[in-house]
């Protein structure tokens, strides 16, 4: 299978070559160009998004191994500075050792005295020949450590730094494609809005209806509105004038009803009677 497609591509680019010439390559790097961005405009904007925030990501795993190396470093910074430390305090009474028998040899007596033992100023002298000897020695390899832990340090101080910038990159770029969902969302609004199509009749048509039913309901309030200035009113038609000794007319009346009731009839009277009396 793979032979035939090899068989078809030299079949193409031979037959290329003899419609196009010259040309062949320029057509063929044009015609790859085109197929290119018609592919590459046909991705949805919304997948591009997603594959830049992957990208931003896979900055993940690169920002996690730099931190280790520095804290690596700082371990081994820290091991070596105390190391360090420690031999230069060592160096530093060993110098003052050079030092005190190197003034007692200087003071040319035959014996010399160290931690309650007696030694002879030959014996003394090859002593500090030795001493003098391990402490160049001790000293040359503390000044070289001394040396890397620089050296260690200013690549500590590097790596701090492009952490710092991946950090620092790593946020601006999350911040732009907050940035950039946000514009797409808005177009993407923009575009649905766009795309709703009104019926420009049946839109009139509705407003049309609206401005009727406002008016109609203008109308009943401007009704409700009039008939209410005359309702809940004491009426003036046909108004009866008060005589203005009413409740002596009302007292004398019920008194002259009472006075012409009959008396209270015995108990013994027949029904019939009774009836009669009420």
């Amino acid at each position: 299978m793979i032979r035939k497609v090899l068989m078809g591509v030299g079949a193409m680019g031979i037959l290329s070559a003899i419609v196009f010439g010259n040309s062949a390559t320029s057509y063929f790097r044009t015609a790859t160009n085109n197929v290119r961005d018609a592919v590459k405009s046909e991705i949805p904007t919304e997948f591009e998004v997603e594959r830049v925030k992957d990208l931003v990501d896979n900055l993940v795993p690169d920002i996690r191994q730099c931190m280790h190396v520095i804290a690596e470093q700082q371990v081994d910074l820290e091991h070596l500075q105390a190391d360090i430390v420690r031999r230069e305090d060592t160096l530093a009474d060993q110098e003052r050792v050079l030092l005190s028998m190197t003034k007692d040899l200087d003071e040319k007596t035959e014996t010399i005295q160290y931690a309650s033992r007696t030694y002879t100023s030959d014996e003394v002298a090859r002593d500090l020949t030795v001493r003098f000897e391990k402490f160049k020695i001790a000293k040359a390899s503390l000044v070289r450590d001394q040396k890397i832990l620089a050296a260690r340090q200013k690549a500590l101080v590097a790596n701090q730094q492009k952490l710092d910038n991946m950090l620092s990159a790593k946020g601006e770029l999350e911040v732009q494609i907050v940035q950039l969902e946000a514009r797409l969302k808005s177009i993407q609004a923009e575009e649905m809005v766009s795309e709703l199509n009104f019926d420009d009749s049946q839109l009139a048509q509705a407003k049309s209806a609206i401005r009727e039913l406002n008016k109609s309901l203008d109308v009943k309030e401007r009704m409700l509105d009039v008939e209410g200035r005359f309702t809940n009113l004491i009426p003036t038609d046909d108004v009866r004038p008060v005589p203005s000794n009413l409740t002596a007319q009302i007292q004398d009346y019920l008194r002259a009803d009472q006075e012409e009731m009959p008396e209270e009839l015995p108990i013994q009277t027949p029904l019939a009677l009774r009836a009669i009396g009420e």
